[in-house]
């Protein structure tokens, strides 16, 4: 039976306010629990959904997102009516030229593949974003979008209203309560909220209506489909549905809420449960699933935390999250931090409440972050590929840019509290 939805991931974007953690590749690529990558949940909300026809559109630093992805085995996309295609933007041909060039923005990356989407021929087109934290069965908000005989379904999470300004936010009558109800007005990042519904960037559409929407959007100037189609559909007057989700959502767009959503792993019933939820990634991809197991040393000490296959724990690690072939030596404390893969922790370091990328070492006795002990502060970033020099102190907030020249590190060994290093 050849399948009816057609699901769309946008996973091309940098998000400036991940810094150095999106410096090399999309946020969703960004290494996530100890063993994931982001995108790895709207696949596998895919894969339980029985939704098997995937397009992922790309663009920036694609090559970590496309090594992990692979054939996309991992997620049960490989089969005679299932598969994941990446799509990256084209370049070159003259006569097509509104179909090759670089996408303008998450609209516009949807209309240059429209002759992928007809090609086949969907009942309903599934746009997501490849970059949030969360567990939904799509065939919910499908079903409730088949059931409205709505042109566009959303699904929404209600939000504080003095955070709704960040998010693209609609007014929602009760025609279904808990359920769902029509939209009746649509903001995207409004100054002043007028509602507290927030879009999850999960949308439905009746393919005629994407189609229309997208041709007409070429003609502006701007090509989003929160600030732009929308409140086109709406103000078409087309029947625009809200789904109300309750579930855990993880927006991750900055480096404070990404390190929540990692801590959240964390506790005794953590609001994210990956086994749950049946998170799903390539385990082949940095070698994971040939990792030796973890070796906790003798007189370590790790409470409250995941340490995941080709850990050395030898020191001290407390409500952190440690990536394959993080090492920490004797002494070295670690508390509240996630470690990406192959971090090298030397004797007497302190790291807390600190994110590191892959592949950096920190010299004996480094101090970086808040003080032993304290909670309060904002995270530390150290981008990839870094050699932190031994007796260095990184304060709270600092950022250091991958790859940085050991000339470039302060000769008095201290990174000031906020300071940005590159």
């Amino acid at each position: 039976m050849k399948p009816s939805t057609l699901a769309m991931i946008l996973a091309g974007g940098r998000v400036d306010e991940l810094d150095v953690l999106t410096y090399y590749r999309p946020k969703s690529a960004v290494p996530f629990g100890g063993f994931a990558r982001v995108i790895d949940f709207p696949l596998s909300n895919l894969l339980h959904s029985g939704i098997e026809q995937i397009a992922i559109l790309s663009q920036y630093r694609s090559y970590s997102l496309l090594n992990h992805i692979g054939t996309g085995a991992s997620w049960d996309m490989v089969g005679r009516d299932r598969g994941v295609s990446i799509l990256p933007p084209v370049k070159g041909n003259s006569d097509l030229k509104a179909a090759t060039d670089w996408y303008r923005g998450t609209a516009d990356a949807v209309y240059k593949n429209l002759d992928f989407i007809r090609y086949h021929n969907p009942e309903e087109i599934l746009i997501l974003s490849g970059d949030h934290i969360y567990k939904m069965d799509y065939q919910d908000i499908i079903s409730y979008h088949h059931q409205k005989d709505a042109d566009l379904t959303v699904a929404f999470l209600k939000v504080p209203r003095d955070e709704a300004k960040r998010f693209g936010v609609a007014a929602i009558d009760d025609e279904d309560g808990e359920l769902g109800g029509r939209v009746t007005a649509y903001w995207e990042k409004p100054e002043n909220p007028e509602a507290d519904w927030a879009s999850l960037t999960v949308l439905v559409f009746k393919p005629e209506v994407l189609y229309k929407a997208l041709e007409e959007n070429q003609q502006a100037d701007s090509f989003e489909f929160g600030k732009d189609i929308i409140p086109q559909v709406l103000a078409a007057g087309k029947k625009v549905y809200g789904y109300k989700y309750k579930g855990y959502w993880g927006y991750t767009r900055t480096v404070e809420e990404y390190w929540q959503s990692n801590m959240d792993l964390l506790g005794d019933n953590p609001p994210i449960d990956m086994e749950d939820w049946g998170l799903r990634t390539n385990m082949d991809h940095r070698g994971i699933r040939d990792a030796q197991p973890a070796l906790i040393g003798s007189d370590a000490i790790v409470e409250n935390s995941l340490v995941y296959n080709g850990c050395v724990v030898e020191g001290t690690v407390r409500n952190s999250i440690l990536f394959p072939g993080v090492k920490v030596a004797k002494g070295a404390i670690v508390e509240n931090s996630v470690l990406f893969f192959n971090n090298k922790i030397a004797e007497n370091c302190s790291l807390n409440k600190v994110i590191t990328d892959v592949n950096s070492s920190f010299g004996d006795s480094v101090s970086i972050g808040l003080k032993v002990g304290e909670t309060d502060g904002a995270v530390t970033v150290v981008g990839w590929d870094n050699h932190v020099p031994q007796g260095m102190a990184i304060g709270v907030g600092a950022t250091v840019y991958p790859h940085l020249e050991q000339g470039k590190w302060p000769q008095n060994n201290v990174v000031a509290a906020g300071e940005v290093l590159k």
